[in-house]
């Protein structure tokens, strides 16, 4: 390694891992490193642009807490976690589009009956959310589990937010045998993701707003078949078109301000009044 150089560094570094033992790792490395090394080539990068972007991880770093991943968030804004998760369900046939799960999901929520009221003492319009779950063999799929969480009517998750209760907003149901799930919320908003780090700094470099649309988290799960994460967004949010995490997808985009029709409130009698409603069916594929 003594006679590096402008033509040969980039061959030295990938034969300096060539003795990874796992065979994908060494696939990876190999290609990331000389990717990056071509993109650092082609624009030509000064050392004191290297500087910039070593300080932005730097406080990249400083932000991370069990909390708040800031890494997670700089993916997000670049596009990688929806590509990453656009690769993963590419060839899940006939199953329903997935999206990102986001920083504040936390497992072992409180469980509720199928067709609970998950809104607690939050103010705002009530949405009822319905729909069923069923395999990509048109098969339903009785007792699914899924979980819900959302945003609260000031804007932050009830991780974010000391003032608000543990699972505010939050819970975990399952469907009932013909697959068919339930429950009532209050309506989320817009909001913005964490700008005061790297992220925030990202975004205003590259001239682009930290907003993301009114949206509602689903992660449904179900024996013999694939984890299925999805969010339902408000299809007339301002920003519907404008996510700043690339996280919308146009099947997931539903109008939050639709009456109940009649078949609604006679299905759902025991739900008590007034709600607006939100129809989405989850299409699970197998494992």
């Amino acid at each position: 390694m003594r006679n590096i150089s402008y033509d040969n560094i980039t061959d030295t570094v990938v034969n300096a891992y060539a003795g990874a033992k796992d065979d994908r790792t060494k696939e990876i490395l190999g290609l990331l490193i000389r990717r990056l090394h071509d993109f650092v080539r082609e624009v030509n990068l000064t050392p004191q642009e290297w500087e910039s972007a070593m300080e932005l991880l730097a406080r990249a770093a400083d932000a991370t807490t069990e909390e708040r991943n800031e890494f997670i968030l700089l993916s997000d804004l670049l596009g990688v976690s929806a590509l990453v998760d656009l690769i993963d369900g590419h060839d899940d046939k006939d199953a329903s589009i997935t999206t990102l799960m986001g920083p504040f999901y936390v497992p072992d929520t409180p469980q509720f009956p199928n067709g609970a009221d998950l809104t607690g003492d939050n103010e705002g319009e009530r949405i009822l959310v319905h729909g069923q779950i069923r395999s990509v063999d048109g098969a339903p799929l009785g007792g699914a589990k899924i979980e819900v969480w959302q945003n609260s009517p000031n804007g932050l998750y009830t991780v974010q937010d000391p003032n608000q209760p543990e699972h505010n907003l939050r819970g975990t149901l399952h469907a009932d045998e013909k697959g068919n799930y339930a429950f009532v919320t209050v309506k989320p908003i817009a909001y913005q993701v964490p700008d005061d780090a790297a992220g925030g700094e990202l975004m205003r470099a590259g001239g682009r707003h930290c907003w993301r649309p009114a949206h509602i988290h689903v992660m449904v799960s179900a024996d013999e078949h694939k984890r299925h994460v999805s969010q339902i967004f408000d299809s007339n949010d301002s920003y519907i078109d404008q996510d700043a995490v690339f996280g919308v997808r146009d099947a997931l985009a539903v109008p939050y301000d639709q009456k109940p029709s009649a078949e609604e409130i006679s299905s759902f009698s025991n739900i008590k009044g007034p709600y607006n409603t939100a129809h989405v069916d989850f299409v699970l594929p197998r494992t």
